[in-house]
């Protein structure tokens, strides 16, 4: 019998607002990660009223209620790792060596899968404000065993 599909939302950067869109993209996710740069205790707030959220503290996360979120987050889905940071020229440990399945960041605003040595490069881009003419999106990723399938999802804002 074949194995569900578990499905991981994956937004970054909201600096403050959470779309309607991007709440859209993200129902019906098992977990839902964010980034970083989250903006307010309304954007986690609002995420949890989905499914359960881990979040990471962004550069711009820098008033007393974000103080309490993780600058790194090693997060277990089914059989895969995913580790989850704002930046990721701060990643200080060789992903495919710790076994991860997956590195999540945000920061730069730009969406972008890549594979590099099995390990999943995500970045969700930014689901909050626009920035310069980059889109506004989130990602999802279904999750059956230690495989993983990653999607970026453009919001029409």
């Amino acid at each position: 019998m074949a194995r569900a599909a578990v499905r991981v939302g994956v937004i970054s950067d909201t600096h403050g607002l959470l779309r309607p869109e991007a709440l859209a993209a993200l129902r019906g996710s098992a977990l839902i990660l964010h980034a970083g740069d989250v903006g307010a205790p309304e954007v986690v707030e609002g995420l949890r009223a989905l499914a359960p959220i881990m979040a990471v503290r962004g550069n711009n996360d820098t008033a007393r209620w974000a103080k309490r979120l993780p600058e790194t987050k090693l997060v277990e889905v089914g059989g895969a790792r995913f580790y989850l940071l704002h930046q990721l020229a701060e990643l200080d440990l060789d992903p495919a060596a710790a076994g991860l399945a997956a590195v999540v960041t945000g920061h730069s605003h730009r969406p972008s899968i890549a594979v590099r040595d099995g390990v999943l490069y995500l970045n969700p881009g930014s689901a909050g404000p626009r920035r310069f003419k980059l889109p506004v999106c989130v990602a999802r990723v279904a999750v059956v065993g230690r495989r993983l399938r990653p999607e970026i999802v453009e919001l029409a804002v």
